[in-house]
C-alpha cells in the first residue's frame, strides 16, 4: 500500500481522482461497487468525517474518514457544481465510474507492484484494499465486531477469516 501511494502520479488530469479513489478504497475497505455508487451527498467532509456506503443486501453503513482522505475529497469535489446527487468518482468523460472502471484503474496503477510482492501471482485488485483494511484494523487491535460493521459483513465468520490470516502471519514470523 505504501509503495503504491509513493508511486502514484501527483500531476495530470486524473491524478487527484485516482489518489482519492485509492485512499477511499483503503480507508473504508469498501467494495468496488460501493465506491462506484458514491455520490457527493454520501460524504461528510465538515462534521464528523465519514462516508455512507450502500452495500450488499441494500444495507447502508457509515465509515469514518481519515483527515488525509477528507482533504483529498474536499479538493476533488471543490470543482463540482454543488449537485449533491452527482457521482463522486467520474471518468475522463465525466461519466460515473463503474466497478469495472475502478478495477482497470487499480490494475493500471499496480501492474509494477507485482515485482515487489513476495507472491508475484494474482496482482492487485480493488478487493485487495478490502483485505488490507481488515488486516490493518486487526493488527491495530480493533475489535472484530467493529471490523465486521466497518466492512459490512453480515456474518462474524466472514470477518474471522481475516483474523486467521493475521494469526498465521504472526506465527510464521
Amino acid at each position: 500500500i505504501e509503495t503504491l501511494f509513493n508511486n502514484l502520479p501527483r500531476k495530470g488530469a486524473l491524478a487527484l481522482r485516482d489518489r482519492a479513489l485509492f485512499m477511499v478504497l483503503y480507508n473504508t475497505g469498501a467494495r468496488a461497487q460501493e465506491i462506484a455508487n458514491l455520490r457527493l451527498v454520501d460524504v461528510d467532509l465538515n462534521g464528523p468525517l465519514r462516508v455512507r456506503l450502500h452495500g450488499k443486501g441494500d444495507k447502508w453503513r457509515s465509515c469514518p474518514l481519515w483527515p488525509e482522505t477528507a482533504e483529498l475529497l474536499k479538493t476533488l469535489t471543490s470543482g463540482k457544481d454543488g449537485n449533491q446527487s452527482a457521482m463522486l468518482f467520474t471518468s475522463r468523460q465525466r461519466k460515473p465510474l463503474t466497478r469495472f472502471g475502478i478495477y482497470k484503474i487499480v490494475k493500471r496503477h499496480t501492474v509494477g507492484l507485482r515485482s515487489h510482492a513476495p507472491d508475484k501471482s494474482g496482482g492487485v485488485s480493488p478487493h485487495v484494499f478490502r483485505h488490507s483494511t481488515a488486516v490493518g484494523l486487526l493488527e491495530q487491535g480493533v475489535d472484530v465486531n467493529v471490523i465486521r460493521a466497518w466492512l459490512g459483513h453480515v456474518s462474524l465468520e466472514t470477518t474471522y477469516r481475516y483474523a486467521e490470516i493475521t494469526l498465521r502471519g504472526k506465527m510464521a514470523a
